[in-house]
């Protein structure tokens, strides 16, 4: 039996301080090495600045010190839509395009679970949208990770 495709969703899986973090791929515009960042004086400590995406100043959002992991390295940039907008979050790792059964999904922390509460706060007030893709997220436990790459091998 096959399952359908309603019940499965792609998502893009990233790596911060040894945490696996899963964000819709339907906000997802592309993946890519950091861009210099130019930094912005009075912005929250997670918005490590600008840097110019294709053309585009786009707010750069380091993901590990949103979720409580800071101190990272940013060895990627995961740039999402935000309606006729992108930020571009930084990440230690690109993983890749994984499908996650709607069951899984029902039962994964949110991504913003173990967030600093004050970091939402700040990001609820500064870019709804920003707040609404991180909140469609979610951290992969250890064991549903190995299961993913254990399926993704036989595949």
């Amino acid at each position: 039996m096959t399952e359908r495709a309603a019940d499965r969703m792609k998502a893009l899986i990233v790596g911060i301080q040894g945490r696996i973090c899963a964000v819709p791929l339907t906000h997802v515009i592309e993946t890519m090495r950091p861009l210099p960042v130019e930094p912005l004086g009075g912005m929250p400590e997670f918005v490590s600045g600008v840097a110019i995406v294709r053309g585009i100043p786009t707010p750069v959002v380091d993901l590990g010190a949103v979720v409580g992991a800071p101190d990272g390295i940013a060895d990627r940039f995961v740039t999402l839509r935000l309606g006729d907008r992108q930020v571009a979050l930084s990440v230690g790792a690109v993983l890749g395009v994984y499908e996650l059964d709607m069951a899984t999904i029902q039962e994964l922390p949110p991504l913003l679970q173990r967030a600093r509460k004050d970091a939402v706060e700040m990001i609820g007030t500064l870019d709804e949208q920003v707040l609404m893709v991180l909140r469609a997220g979610w951290e992969l436990p250890e064991e549903v990770w190995q299961a993913l790459t254990a399926q993704e091998a036989v595949s």
